[in-house]
């Protein structure tokens, strides 16, 4: 027994100490407890304190908008009453003006209605005075009027006639002034100094030293080159140059371009030169075929066959009177184009036509026939446009102008060739031409005064109608004419133009 109250006593402390715990764990419990909610009740009262405020703000704010919304309410509510009034105003207004125009509209109808009644009255009072003179002068209206016609004319023909005459010569006139405006502005705007070519060519050599290469021993290399390519080969005591001379432009290109391989490379024998002849052939004929085509497309006529441009790019070495014959047919082109838009014909057909006028010239020296003709070959060889034919081969007047386009063609064709600086001649020689063709008119008697205009393609005489007669003036012009023939020596032709003119004046006082 005694050894278990040891024991006893252990488990009653360990009880009494769990016993303590759970106790004191319960105390701590509660006070925290009871803190928590002092929190929680802090917290409410806070959130509270803000609800607060917030629906004090929120009130204070809804306060100023419902005072701002009042005022401005209360602004439009002014400014409708402000319109209301003003259209009461122009209601008014337009209430009164209604009524002035009512009063107006009758008013009128009222004169309208006095009028017709006065018009009435004046046609009745009419018939009667028309009976009257009826009856005084035993006549109808048609037979009056037709006796005062009848006279009016024959006392009036001579001036209707007059009249008639001023208008038509007033209208001619003005026609002439428009195509002379119309031609003066194509030259205008082409009038540019033609590139003239001559009958040699000069070569620049680098030293005087390579004349005796060009030479050769005994003058072997001269002769082949002159040989092969035609053309004859001048050297003389000119310094840095070697002429080379022949009639045929294309044999003078091709010799100049062998020429100067030759003396680039600097091996000048026969064998060499056969063989920079025959390149320069080549090349020649390379740049014939750019010739064309650069003078087609600045002419303005595109889709022409290969062959025909070549063919046209031959007339680069042909020149009329010193004037370049493919550039003188491109300036024709383009001023073609011009006058056919001014006048409203086929600008195409014209361009084509004056481009392609000289193509003949090309083969002109190899076959039979006119350059016209030739060229109208050549044209229906390559299947160029009827039309086109027709404008081109009118140009020297072998055929009939049946197109606008053919007389526009033979027009630049004139203008081309006549205006100044298209053609080679020094103005000493120009201006004593000039000088022999007046002369030869103002010698002849009855002649007052003579002009030589159109750089010399026409003379005009103006003779003394009391001197000469009009069949007299006849006799005159041929006479001058066979005169102008027999001493001066001229391009194309020479237009005698004799003006016999009878004026009467008289004055009104």
């Amino acid at each position: 027994m005694p050894p278990l109250q040891p024991l006893t006593a252990l488990a009653a402390a360990l009880a009494v100490g769990i016993a303590s715990g759970y106790y004191l764990r319960h105390l701590h419990a509660l006070s925290k407890k009871s803190s928590i909610e002092l929190i929680l009740k802090e917290k409410e009262l806070l959130a509270e304190e803000k609800v607060l405020k917030v629906i004090e703000k929120a009130e204070a704010k809804a306060d100023v908008i419902e005072a701002e919304a009042k005022a401005d309410l209360k602004e439009k509510y002014e400014a409708i009453k402000h319109k209301e009034s003003r259209l009461e105003k122009k209601e008014e207004l337009l209430d009164d003006r209604q009524i002035t125009l009512d009063s107006e509209r009758e008013a009128v109808r009222e004169k309208i209605e006095q009028v017709k009644e006065i018009k009435v009255r004046l046609d009745d009072r009419k018939g009667e005075l028309d009976a009257k003179l009826e009856e005084v002068a035993n006549l109808s209206q048609e037979e009056a009027y037709e006796q005062v016609v009848t006279r009016m004319e024959k006392e009036r023909a001579e001036d209707l006639s007059g009249r008639l005459t001023k208008i038509e010569r007033a209208g001619d006139e003005a026609y002439e002034v428009q195509a002379q405006n119309l031609l003066l502005s194509a030259i205008h705007r082409m009038g540019n100094n033609m590139h003239t070519s001559v009958m040699t060519s000069n070569v620049e050599i680098p030293s005087d030293d390579m004349k005796g290469k060009v030479i050769g021993r005994e003058g072997r290399n001269v002769r082949t080159f002159e040989r092969i390519t035609g053309v004859d080969v001048l050297i003389d005591d000119t310094p840095g140059y070697i002429t080379l001379s022949s009639f045929d432009p294309i044999r003078r290109e091709i010799a100049r371009v062998a020429l100067e391989a030759l003396m680039k490379d600097g091996r000048i024998q026969p064998a060499k030169i056969e063989e920079m002849v025959e390149t320069a052939r080549k090349e020649v004929s390379a740049m014939v075929r750019k010739v064309g085509d650069k003078a087609a497309f600045e002419a303005g006529v595109p889709n022409l066959h290969p062959d025909l441009l070549t063919i046209l790019g031959r007339l680069h070495f042909r020149t009329s009177y010193g004037q370049n014959v493919l550039w003188h047919s491109v300036e024709m082109a383009q001023m073609a184009g011009i006058i056919a838009e001014e006048i409203g014909a086929d600008v195409a057909v014209a361009r084509a036509g004056a481009l392609l006028h000289d193509i003949g010239k090309t083969v002109s020296h190899e076959v039979q026939g006119t350059h016209v003709e030739i060229g109208i070959r050549i044209l229906q060889k390559y299947e160029v446009d009827e039309k086109v034919i027709l404008a081109m081969r009118a140009h020297h007047e072998e055929y009939p102008y049946e197109t606008p386009e053919s007389i526009i063609v033979q027009v630049t064709d004139s203008l081309s060739g006549a205006r100044p600086g298209a053609r080679r001649d020094s103005i000493e020689n120009y201006i004593k031409r000039l000088t022999e063709l007046e002369a030869i008119a103002t010698e002849l008697a009855g002649v007052d005064k003579a002009f030589a205009i159109s750089a010399g393609r026409e003379i005009r005489v103006i003779v003394n109608p009391d001197a000469l007669s009009d069949y007299e003036s006849n006799t005159l012009a041929r006479t001058i004419a066979t005169t102008i023939e027999a001493q001066l020596r001229y391009p194309g032709e020479i237009k005698v133009h004799v003006i016999r003119e009878t004026r009467v004046i008289s004055y009104a006082r």
